[in-house]
């Protein structure tokens, strides 16, 4: 819940800056009676509103550090508890706005014996840099005094103390700020001056730098509702409203600085990135921010390392061993440049080149460390500036600054003795070992972070907020509009107005500066998120030049937030391409990227794509599968046709195959040319003739139904191979059959009054024949009729190949097909068994059976095999069997048959036939 005011209920009024109860006499008793309201208090506010112990602690410190105010009635003045009076650099005003700058960044650890009065302690290392933003708000300032048209008749004044970039030298420095001038301590008023318009001493302050003492001072003005305009406190926490309720900035939040650096990222393809930073929240914040968002594009963090506020030597090294370990080329950093001076030292001791620095905007245009003795290390450097301006007339007045023996210039005369490195006769007693200043020394000559405006960045940072204050309070103070003549101009200066009020205006300000910027604050406090890409380059007089190469517009839409020049770059150690910060190196296409075990996700072993699959781009993660009928070639990077493969007239099976099946036509032709040539002779006429031109017929259509199975298939050639099959192979049987009952019937008919074979006539054995033929063609047409085979490619082999075949909807109209042949075969063989042993010189039961033998142990390892044998050896499997199967029939049945016609026509006889030619 955010608090504004807290009514207290021993008073009626409001805790406030202005409205703390009055002190008399009893000063000290009050202030005892008041705390220990206050904590009985606590538990009914934790109750009802759940007030914070820290706003408690807030309010108490206002109750006593506060100076005491007594009422307008009494006409009292104030009272300072403690002994803290801070260096101040200060100008009375209708109106004064206060001022937090870091002009040393190292100040001292606060002794907390709690055995004496707190004492102010110097603090060290002055920031020349920092003083450029000290002066700018001076500047500022004076500038909207001289406008006419800006807060006609209001003269704005201001009070700029030295926070020293630490949280408790920043909350002294504001507790001193907002009590109020030391000339309104001395005169016991609210102000020196008589027309001061606003209630409280500073109604509004432009500060701080660093994030963390900006938190501290932002919770601590928050619930009274003093507004906090800060110009680099870029920390994305301090968005939070409910518990920073008065801060505004000028300057973008880290949320669009990280977004801007991993855009980066992936601009340049930078997936293996180390981080650095210090302790404070401004690194913390932002490096986690960072390290999300980066992990979820697809990069990694290889390193991280934190600065210590006070590193030792062998921290310093610890954190150089590891920069120097890892394969991490690209190094982002988080921190002040004040923070980073020791580690870049040691960096430069070490000569560690080739890494490629990414700034972050508290450092990228920090002029300290364009030292010679960093420029090999630094040179090429990369981040995100604040949008910079040439504010006209700033150069000029930064070179007006002079030292002087007044006490109102003490933060003129260390910046002197800083930029010309000596002491001034009048300074604090310190750096004895320098020469004396003469204080005639030329600002023109010299060249650093306090001469160098062209343009600035975060000095342009606390221009706007000063002059967001100025707009603001134009509209509070209901001033004229700014078009209309200077006579008629002016401001309403009857009432005075308090923090509040000129926190809500300052919400509601939007204006276009000269610069054509517009400015204004969000719902959050935030101003527009522009970004200027600044590259460090090394300029003709060997020094280091900050040169904008692009531009992030975190307004923009995405896509086009980040523009970039990349001919306008320098890489580090001079090269011209741009470096590579992997920790693995991109797959080559063919491959795709599989995560190492145990480490990071960017480290990355390649493994080539599967049979069928493709990449044709570096670095992919997936490789893709070819369409259909497609395939991957040898390298997997591309996907050509499919190999149609089928069982070809061309190729060596196919010609062998038609080789056998047509010297099978050609054998059962000549013995079909044998036995008409000899059907006079017994052999012929005892084996029924007709029977045996009819079996011929049949063998010769089983060997050129093979033909139909080679080649390329088609719809008719896969409905066609199976019925030609089944009634040809049917018909052959058909016949065999006939013959084996023909010679049952035979020898049957010598048993006196047997008529079977008189019974089973030729008509009859016609007709046999026909019946069981018709039988397996009804079944092949249903099998055409319901389910009928078809065309088929397939893919599913891993070589690339595409296999054409006859697919079967129905397979089980194979086997009933197959299943009928085997069912007549059986019967066949079971009838010549019986009557293997009938007397007489040629048994052809015997033939027969031996034939059948051979049939059934072909179509029995047919069955494996065809199941078994992939692409086009399943037909060629078929097409053996149905050769097989058919020279056994021709051999056995009808060669020695040849044999005897041909060769021993001595027993082509009828005596010969029943055994009677050698008696």
């Amino acid at each position: 819940m955010r608090v504004r005011r807290w009514k207290c209920p021993w008073s009626r009024q409001e805790l406030g800056p202005g409205s703390r109860p009055g002190a008399g006499g009893a000063e000290r008793e009050r202030e005892a009676e008041e705390l220990q309201a206050m904590l009985r208090y606590k538990s009914h506010c934790d109750a009802n509103h759940k007030m914070p112990m820290g706003e408690l602690v807030v309010l108490a410190l206002f109750l006593f550090i506060w100076p005491r105010v007594r009422s307008s009635e009494s006409g009292s003045g104030c009272q300072r508890l403690g002994e803290f009076a801070p260096q101040v650099l200060e100008l009375d005003g209708d109106v004064i706005l206060g001022g937090l700058f870091p002009l040393h960044y190292i100040a001292l650890e606060p002794d907390h014996a709690f055995t004496d009065h707190v004492l102010h302690r110097r603090c060290s290392g002055f920031d020349l840099r920092a003083f450029r933003w000290f002066m700018t708000m001076v500047f500022a300032i004076e500038e909207i005094n001289r406008n006419p048209s800006l807060l006609p008749g209001v003269k704005l004044g201001y009070r700029i103390l030295d926070s020293c970039d630490h949280v408790h030298t920043s909350l002294q420095s504001m507790f001193s700020l907002i009590n109020g001038s030391s000339s309104t301590q001395r005169e016991g008023s609210a102000s020196s001056n008589p027309h001061c318009l606003s209630r409280a001493p500073v109604p509004a302050v432009i500060g701080l730098a660093s994030s963390t003492p900006t938190r501290a001072v932002a919770h601590t003005l928050g619930p009274f509702e003093i507004p906090l305009i800060s110009y680099f406190a870029t920390c994305t926490c301090l968005t939070d409203k409910r518990v920073y309720p008065s801060f505004l900035r000028t300057v973008p939040s880290d949320v669009f600085q990280v977004r801007a650096l991993v855009q980066l990222m992936v601009h340049f393809d930078w997936r293996w990135v180390g981080t650095m930073g210090t302790e404070d929240d401004y690194s913390r914040y932002g490096i986690q921010a960072f390290t999300e968002q980066l992990k979820e594009w697809g990069g990694c963090v290889a390193f991280h390392c934190t600065i210590p506020k006070v590193p030792t030597l062998a921290q310093i090294s610890a954190i150089a061993d590891a920069l120097e370990a890892s394969t991490a080329r690209v190094v982002v950093v988080f921190a002040t440049e004040g923070q980073l001076m020791g580690l870049l030292s040691e960096v430069a001791r070490r000569n560690l080149t080739g890494w490629q620095w990414v700034a972050s905007e508290a450092w990228v245009t920090a002029r300290v460390l364009t030292a010679p003795e960093f420029q090999h290390v630094l040179a090429g450097t990369l981040g995100f500036s604040f949008r910079g301006a040439n504010i006209s007339g700033l150069a000029e007045f930064l070179l007006r600054v002079r030292p002087s023996p007044n006490s109102g210039s003490v933060f003129s005369n260390l910046f002197w003795e800083e930029q010309f490195n000596c002491r001034l006769p009048y300074g604090d007693g310190e750096r004895l070992e320098r020469p004396l200043c003469t204080g005639l020394e030329d600002l023109e000559q010299v060249e650093s972070s306090y001469t160098s405006v062209y343009p600035v960045r975060v000095s342009y940072n606390v221009y706007k907020g000063v002059y967001a204050i100025g707009h603001a309070l134009h509209l509070l103070l209901q001033c004229t509009p700014m078009g209309q003549q200077s006579d008629q101009r002016g401001c309403n200066n009857d009432s005075q107005f308090t923090s509040e009020q000129l926190l809500r205006h300052l919400r509601k300000v939007n204006f276009t500066n000269q610069f054509g910027e517009k400015v204004y604050f969000d719902h959050n406090g935030e101003p527009v998120p522009l970004y200027d890409i600044i590259n460090w380059q090394r300029n003709v007089r060997g020094g280091i030049r900050f040169q904008r190469v692009g531009a992030y517009d975190g307004s923009a839409p995405p896509g086009q937030q980040l523009v970039m020049d990349k001919n306008l770059m320098e890489w580090t150690g001079g090269q011209n391409q741009v470096p590579v910060s992997l920790c693995s190196s991109p797959c080559p296409p063919g491959t795709r990227q599989s995560p190492r075990p145990s480490q990071p996700l960017c480290c990355m072993d390649c493994l080539p794509c599967a049979e069928g699959e493709f990449t044709n781009t570096s670095g992919a993660t997936e490789c893709i599968k070819c369409p259909l009928y497609y395939w991957s070639n040898n390298e997997r990077v591309a996907c050509v046709a499919g190999i149609e493969e089928f069982l070809s007239f061309q190729e060596i099976m196919g010609i062998i195959l038609v080789t056998l099946s047509l010297l099978g036509v050609a054998a059962a032709s000549a013995v079909s040319i044998i036995f008409f040539l000899f059907r006079a002779t017994p052999i012929v006429k005892a084996n029924n003739s007709e029977l045996s031109f009819l079996l011929l017929l049949s063998l010769k259509l089983c060997f050129l139904c093979s033909l139909v199975f080679v080649g390329r298939p088609s719809l008719w050639a896969c409905q066609v191979r199976q019925v030609a099959f089944g009634i040809s192979f049917v018909l052959c049987i058909s016949c065999i059959l006939v013959k084996t009952i023909v010679v049952l019937l035979a020898f049957h008919a010598n048993i006196p009054g047997a008529t079977s074979l008189k019974r089973f006539g030729p008509p009859q054995q016609r007709a046999f024949i026909v019946a069981c033929t018709a039988g397996q063609a009804v079944l092949c047409i249903a099998w055409l009729a319901l389910a009928p085979p078809y065309l088929y490619k397939n893919t599913s082999y891993q070589d690339g190949r595409i296999v054409l075949e006859c697919k079967d909807v129905w397979p089980l109209g194979f086997y009933m097909v197959l299943g009928y042949i085997g069912l007549l075969s059986s019967v066949c063989f079971v009838l010549a068994f019986l009557g293997r042993k009938l007397p007489d010189t040629f048994n052809e039961a015997k033939l027969i059976t031996f034939s059948m033998l051979i049939f059934f142990a072909v179509w029995i390892s047919f069955i494996p095999a065809y199941n078994s044998s992939p692409g086009k050896y399943t037909v060629a499997v078929e097409i053996f069997a149905i050769l097989a199967s058919a020279f056994g029939l021709l051999l056995c049945i009808f060669i020695p048959k040849c044999y005897i016609i041909l060769l021993r026509p001595e027993l082509n006889t009828k005596k010969g036939m029943t055994g009677k030619a050698s008696k």
